[in-house]
């Protein structure tokens, strides 16, 4: 078989239903150029947005500059101090009326409250637009509990989006009709690997790789069954009965209020939708909840616990919640820094942007917003700071994100230009 025709970028292994894309590998590298200047590995950009909010007395550093201390919300990620930026002091311009100010986080529709208000594309569909990337997917639109996500068509309609870790699984590798496709579920739950169906194509795939080509899919390989493992647990928790007793039922591991684990779930399908170049673009709901969130230290609910009011009790809540989404943050970026493309890492080649279209959750403040930007090539390890009375708009940070990406462009939403000293590495 001619060497560069079977290691195209485009290279699957498929069996029994089962199609898994590959990463992209040396030997693709090497077929794409054919002797010449290798091609640049995509960039790729995540957005998420933790719909009630942070408080960001303990995200904002005192100090602008390189030189802050980090603060109790940035301990969980010192490890990446040098590998993420703090913005404080931007916002939407007349983007108002709190939570309804979700649907403006990445399009900057001015007052989403209003009864004529329509909304206009989001970030992630008009780099979409721009690039047209030749992936499986334009883009992923996540959330972790509800169908409400962050992405909106070029006429501002919503895009649903998914929650079901075992869907986005579904349509990322497992290919077939309906019935191939609940049969690759039951023996995913019987612990049979969807890598046990394309075991003789991938060794033989394997044959021709050099080295590290061959260490790159065993860790793609792992990440798969690692998924398949946490998918399988949380799908088969789903199916037991709740307990009939007399006092009040406890949380189900299924229910909506497991935010850690539910969030685990999608971190690591993310990576996988990146390592595959399944698509380039993700946007990922951290949805809040009129609820008490199942982590230790947390009695209260959610959403009443963003409402503080300056209560101590709840301020030291919060705090925890909120830590843990830090943590969570953290684990994404882990993932991403431990994946290797053509002498970079993933976290490299991807802008992960973290924030709230809520700078003030207490009072629906939609001005200061809470934004954290980590990778992607730009240099980072600084607080940039600007005065919350004169808000630079975020959409100036978004027209960076653009060209970062390869988009030639000047203006994106309410932009009125770029971040002063966020630059390049």
């Amino acid at each position: 078989m001619n060497t560069f025709k079977r290691f195209s970028r485009r290279a699957l292994l498929r069996n029994a239903g089962v199609t898994l894309t590959l990463p992209l590998l040396e030997a693709m590298t090497a077929s794409q150029s054919r002797g010449a200047t290798a091609m640049e590995p995509p960039r790729r950009m995540i957005c998420i947005n933790t719909t009630l909010g942070l408080h960001t007395p303990n995200l904002f550093p005192n100090q602008a500059g390189r030189e802050y201390e980090l603060t109790p919300y940035l301990e969980p990620i010192k490890e990446f101090r040098d590998e993420f930026t703090v913005f404080s002091g931007l916002s939407h311009p007349d983007v108002d009326g709190g939570h309804p100010a979700e649907l403006c986080y990445l399009t900057s529709a001015p007052h989403p409250r209003a009864d004529n208000f329509k909304n206009t594309i989001s970030l992630d569909q008009y780099a979409i637009e721009q690039l047209v990337p030749d992936t499986r997917f334009g883009s992923l639109v996540l959330a972790s509990s509800s169908s409400r996500g962050l992405s909106f068509t070029r006429s501002g309609v919503p895009i649903p989006a998914e929650e079901r870790p075992s869907r986005v699984f579904k349509n990322m590798f497992v290919n077939g009709t309906s019935k191939e496709i609940d049969t690759q579920m039951q023996r995913l739950k019987q612990g049979q690997s969807i890598m046990d169906a394309v075991l003789g194509e991938a060794k033989d795939f394997q044959k021709g790789l050099g080295s590290k080509d061959r260490q790159k899919l065993d860790e793609y390989f792992s990440s798969v069954r690692d998924v398949e493992q946490r998918m399988v647990k949380s799908q088969d928790w789903a199916l037991r009965p709740k307990p009939q007793i007399d006092a009040k039922p406890p949380v189900d591991i299924a229910s909506a209020v497991e935010v850690p684990a539910r969030v685990k779930l999608m971190i690591d399908l993310m990576h996988l939708a990146f390592q595959t170049d399944s698509t380039r673009f993700i946007t990922f709901a951290l949805n809040g909840l009129n609820a008490v969130p199942t982590i230790p230290g947390v009695t209260q609910d959610w959403h009443n616990l963003s409402h503080h009011g300056q209560d101590p009790v709840k301020l030291a809540e919060l705090r925890v919640v909120e830590i843990a989404q830090m943590k969570l943050l953290g684990e994404l970026l882990t993932k991403l820094k431990s994946t290797n493309e053509e002498g970079e890492t993933l976290l490299d080649r991807t802008i992960v942007m973290f924030g709230s279209n809520l700078g003030n959750a207490n009072s629906h403040d939609n001005k200061n917003l809470p934004i954290l930007v980590a990778g992607g090539g730009f240099r980072h390890g600084q607080h940039v700071a600007f005065d919350p009375k004169k808000s630079p708009p975020l959409c100036n940070l978004y027209v960076q994100f653009l060209r970062r990406l390869g988009a030639d462009v000047n203006a994106f939403g309410s932009s009125t230009g770029t971040i002063p000293g966020f630059e390049l590495v």
